[in-house]
């Protein structure tokens, strides 16, 4: 039985890692990427560990173990990854047209789901759990996705994510996108 919790473990942040660690660009193959899509940022256990003492991260487990994950960063973490910086600059851009009052977002730092559970509705079920503990007392969840991935960005659409934005950084193409 797959069940959606809030994480409270570090043996959970540590399964998140190692689930991170496999669909990263070096670790999957070209087809991979453009089948099934990939992840970005390569957390450090320390980074992730403070992002859930400041907003937990929402999991999917399946026997105990992490199946799938969908990272919660609050505005404060905006200058901790180097390539998350001009995502948090394009909101901040917005930020007035999107939200009542400042910063009241938080943003989706990364989902993934293994390989073995994808195709369950594992993805859907992870943001509408987020959506649950989080709009409130946050007026909406904010990502990016990088244009090279189709599969990452159907599949955002398709739970309701709206976007704000296209822009480029670092040589790549990234849709910034909302969900309220």
């Amino acid at each position: 039985m797959i069940r959606y919790k809030l994480v409270t473990s570090e043996k959970e942040l540590k399964q998140i890692l190692e689930l991170q660690r496999e669909n990263l660009p070096s670790n999957i193959s070209e087809e991979e990427k453009l089948q099934e899509g990939f992840v970005t940022v390569n957390h450090t256990f320390a980074l992730l560990n403070e992002m859930n003492d400041a907003c937990p991260h929402t999991i999917a487990t399946h026997n105990s173990d992490v199946i799938g994950y969908a990272l919660s960063m609050h505005p404060k973490f905006g200058d901790s990854i180097e390539v998350l910086k001009p995502m948090f600059a394009e909101i901040q851009k917005y930020s007035d047209q999107l939200f009542q009052k400042p910063n009241n977002f938080l943003v989706m730092g990364q989902i993934c789901i293994s390989k073995d559970f994808r195709r369950k509705g594992i993805f859907r079920e992870l943001y509408f759990q987020m959506k649950h503990n989080f709009i409130p007392p946050y007026e909406a969840i904010i990502t990016e996705v990088d244009t090279a991935n189709k599969r990452s960005l159907q599949a955002h659409y398709a739970v309701g994510f709206k976007q704000i934005t296209m822009y480029s950084s670092g040589g790549q193409d990234w849709d910034l996108l909302i969900l309220r």
